[in-house]
């Protein structure tokens, strides 16, 4: 799916590049991978703390320096972020892009605050990334985890959650983009904001207020991020409020744009989410409301 699947053997690095991980969800995140044929490699910051600010794993700079040392090893053929939470976007200057960039092509997979990270290999190493549930995360239960295996594993098909279905029908087709509404929101102006042109934007969020989801989407529509965007896709919204209310923002901001939009989709802050990937050519069929990678 990535250009670049996963096969039996090799070894993946587990990194904490924003929020601090529990032992027991490492523990677990480890006996998973370690099932499906792969070597794990645990970053030895994965379970620090920042002396000051508890709600990262440990400081910037040795977070940054950590992702590199995983991406910069020879034998380490992904890099996965364990948990998400918040920081990833303090450390993008830190890290050395253009070492990375010499190292050759890795998988990267992660979600929610990995986004930053996302748009960060996307712009910097323009490689192709797996959106995912992460392994040391409460929400990565056997049928996220399956999902992950195949998509890793380049088993995976059309992609389509139990409750997706059509918010603007239509068919489109473009190079995956997007991630968590918040993060691409709070990258506006950054090195990173690429924008969505030619492409099927992928959104989803958690834990943000209706009129919170209205300001951020407004605040990509000012900025020109949904520029030329062919199709988009929608993930959960879990824990944003009533999805009435939600759904009817959507449609307020994004029907405009003239393109197909699939509600829904299943992918996100939600059990057995989707794996997507971005940086890949895709085919969004809003009326059947999948999204088939190419």
């Amino acid at each position: 799916m990535t250009g670049l699947p996963l096969a039996a053997g090799d070894t993946v690095a587990l990194v904490a590049p924003a929020g601090p991980v529990t032992e027991d969800l490492l523990d677990s995140a480890v006996g998973t991978l370690t099932s499906w044929g792969l070597g794990v490699r645990v970053m030895p910051g994965v379970l620090a703390r920042h002396p000051e600010f508890r709600y990262l794993a440990g400081d910037d700079a040795s977070r940054a320096k950590e992702f590199e040392q995983a991406w910069l090893a020879d034998d380490v053929a992904g890099v996965f972020a364990a948990r998400g939470g918040y920081g990833c976007q303090r450390m993008l200057d830190l890290v050395d892009w253009r070492a990375l960039r010499a190292a050759g092509p890795k998988v990267f997979a992660g979600s929610s605050d990995a986004t930053a990270l996302h748009e960060a290999v996307g712009v910097h190493l323009g490689l192709p990334t797996v959106f995912c549930p992460m392994p040391a995360s409460a929400l990565f239960d056997p049928v996220a985890a399956e999902g992950l295996r195949a998509a890793l594993f380049g088993s995976s098909g059309t992609l389509r959650g139990e409750h997706a279905s059509a918010l603007v029908p239509g068919t489109a087709r473009g190079r995956t983009v997007g991630g968590s509404l918040s993060l691409l929101a709070a990258g506006v102006g950054t090195a990173e904001h690429r924008g969505a042109r030619g492409g099927i934007a992928l959104l989803e969020d958690v834990s943000e207020e209706p009129y919170r989801l209205d300001r951020m989407l407004t605040q990509l529509l000012r900025s020109g991020w949904f520029a030329g965007v062919e199709g988009i896709a929608l993930g959960s919204w879990a824990q944003c409020g009533d999805a009435g209310e939600i759904r009817a923002v959507m449609l307020d901001r994004l029907a405009p744009l003239g393109v197909p939009v699939v509600w829904e989709l299943g992918f996100g802050h939600v059990p057995g989410s989707l794996t997507v990937p971005l940086g890949v050519m895709a085919e969004l069929d809003a009326d059947a409301a999948t999204l088939r990678p190419l």
